[in-house]
């Protein structure tokens, strides 16, 4: 049995039917419903048997859930070098925010130094979900204690694009960023340094959090654009 006749076997067609509403610029026949636990056990149960390599090698892939088993299978290397090279080869064929999103390889967070260079590289791609994923692993490795650097809310704010998911990438960025670094970012929204858009979506997204204060929220509502 190939791993797509497995995929097959595991379908849950409410389930499917489920994800074809959330991912509407994935083709519905590319979804087959798999849900994701049982996408991180074959995940495991293919780099632990070695058919990993095989499956990984093979792109593209013909469904949604080949590609989320592919991220998976990455998230869980451990040589971060492999990992990265893996990484880059794939996100070409990233079609969609909740793979992207699902890419998060563990070893990255052993590898800062190596990674850093990366996400500088795929936040000047060309390919939508190559920046949003740059932006996620900025804001994912990047926004805590001695790892974090002012100069990175910069090189979110110069992205310029109009694609949804990347716009919504750089609101969730500096809504995480005004949790974790306040003082730091408030500026970026009090000068207005982001698009109206990004810039209102920031704001909505951080007074949803609870890591903000109730003081902090009044004052990011007073300063929505209208």
């Amino acid at each position: 049995m190939t791993v797509g006749q497995h995929l097959h076997s595991l379908a849950d067609d409410g389930y499917a039917a489920f994800q074809r509403k959330l991912l509407p610029n994935v083709s519905p026949e590319r979804i087959v419903g798999v849900r994701t636990p049982l996408l991180r056990s074959l995940a495991k149960e293919l780099l632990k048997s070695g058919e990993a390599e095989a499956f990984i090698a093979t792109l593209p892939h013909p469904t949604f859930d080949e590609n989320q088993l592919h991220a998976f299978i990455l998230s869980a290397m451990k040589d971060c070098r492999r990992c990265l090279n893996e990484v880059e080869r794939f996100l070409p064929f990233v079609d969609n925010w909740a793979t992207c999103d699902q890419l998060s390889p563990t070893c990255f967070r052993r590898h800062k130094a190596e990674l850093l260079p990366a996400i500088a590289a795929w936040m000047n791609a060309e390919h939508e979900y190559t920046i949003r994923f740059g932006i996620g692993m900025l804001m994912q490795h990047f926004l805590d204690g001695p790892d974090f650097n002012p100069r990175f809310l910069d090189d979110v704010a110069r992205i310029r694009r109009d694609e949804y998911y990347v716009r919504m990438m750089q609101a969730w960025y500096f809504a995480t960023a005004l949790a974790k670094q306040y003082d730091t970012t408030l500026p970026y929204i009090e000068q207005q340094r982001l698009d109206r858009w990004t810039h209102n979506r920031t704001i909505q997204k951080a007074v949803e959090s609870f890591r903000i204060t109730t003081e902090q929220k009044a004052h990011l509502r007073s300063l929505k654009i209208k």
